[in-house]
């Protein structure tokens, strides 16, 4: 019977920027664990195989993980692999960079894996599949385990149990691979509220519409500026009141709909406003807790859907910690799309990080999006 062997890699630094509000943490490790970040990106991993280690229907007969010593490996394997077989093909000590992630993609790849199965965000993506490409290797499948702060790219699994499922049934051969996209943005823009996006490669992934979250899809249309000055007017007519905390996500609609109602708001972070005054700007986890934490009245928090892939919660809004979440009440929470986003957008896929809040989500089943003025629509809720 064929030995399958796994690569496993985690990128440590990954995701720690995201609750901070720093929009990724390409060259912000020091400055994101100097404010108190914890880490983000092998807890996930760690995740992702305690849940794979409960669904495989064959154990771990049969399978090798190919992987590093450290952190960006062997400190994330939890007590349920312990009968595994780990193969320490690769060491790294202190603080890591690009170059460690290509030194354990080479020797991954000297050890002959089936698969790679990292961690990380759409930076960790490029480096890997850079490594792979000059080590003549592209073939080699790859399943992310999203932990960044942004994860446009298509190789990425929907959360760390996705990537399990998809894992799980690659290894059964219940799976094909199929060609992906790897998109990352200028992290510099940005951080200047610019969205510039670009195609890098193509990587190959294992097919699962179910668990595989797709690409993301920037949706354009220069006839909908009527339904933004509707959606703009509903919202000033029923939410913007001198009592009445708006938390507003990040994207270029609700942008839109801010500035038509008097506000400045960021395109990629997240503000708040009362009645007519701004209460806060590009706010971090701990920034938005404290202002719901001072208010009494009612509070709505805005989202809009990333289009292409759905998500409300989980893909670069990171600031909204379960911990916000659950401050704001999750009955709080109001989409809103406009109809050429409504047709990239089937539901809406929620990942807070925080199993019990999930469930909790995924107990609505549905949640009400408003796509004009006074005008609303149901969508489900996608909970992985």
């Amino acid at each position: 019977m064929h030995m399958v062997r796994i690569g496993l890699l985690a990128n440590p630094d990954a995701g720690l920027g995201g609750r901070l509000g720093l929009k990724g943490s390409d060259g912000q490790a020091e400055l994101a664990r100097s404010r108190g970040a914890e880490d983000r990106s092998g807890p996930r991993l760690k995740s992702m195989l305690e849940y794979f280690s409960k669904i495989h229907g064959g154990g771990q007969v049969d399978l090798e993980w190919v992987t590093s010593r450290g952190r960006m490996g062997t400190d994330w394997i939890p007590n349920e692999m312990e009968e595994a077989v780990i193969v320490e093909a690769h060491q790294s000590v202190g603080t890591t960079s690009a170059s460690d992630t290509e030194d354990a993609v080479g020797a991954m790849v000297s050890s002959s894996i089936d698969l790679l199965v990292y961690s990380g965000g759409d930076g960790t993506t490029r480096d890997i599949v850079a490594s792979l490409s000059k080590l003549d290797s592209s073939e080699i499948p790859v399943i992310g385990v999203p932990s960044g702060v942004k994860m446009h790219s298509g190789c990425f699994a929907s959360s760390p149990k996705g990537a399990a499922e998809v894992l799980s049934s690659w290894i059964n051969g219940d799976l094909l691979v199929s060609s992906t996209e790897v998109l990352d943005l200028d992290e510099d823009l940005y951080r200047e509220g610019k969205w510039v996006v670009r195609l890098y490669a193509e990587a190959f992934s294992p097919n699962s519409p179910r668990w595989m979250q797709g690409s993301k899809e920037l949706v354009q249309t220069e006839s909908e500026d009527d339904v933004v000055v509707g959606l703009s007017e509903h919202i000033r007519e029923s939410l913007v009141s001198e009592d009445h905390l708006i938390i507003w996500g990040s994207g270029g609609t609700l942008r839109a709909i801010g500035e038509n109602n008097g506000f400045e708001l960021t395109t990629l972070g997240i503000d708040a406003t009362m009645g007519d005054e701004q209460e806060g700007t590009d706010l971090d986890e701990s920034r938005i807790l404290s202002i719901l934490s001072s208010h009494d009245g009612p509070t709505t928090l805005l989202l809009s859907p990333m289009g292409g892939q759905g998500f409300l919660i989980g893909r670069g809004n990171l600031q909204l910690s379960p911990a916000v979440l659950e401050s704001i009440g999750i009955d709080n929470i109001l989409g809103v799309l406009t109809p050429a986003k409504l047709l990239t957008v089937r539901k809406l896929r929620i990942e807070t990080g925080d199993e019990g809040l999930d469930e909790r989500f995924a107990s609505m089943r549905y949640m009400k999006v408003l796509q004009g003025y006074r005008t609303t629509r149901i969508l489900p809720v996608s909970v992985d």
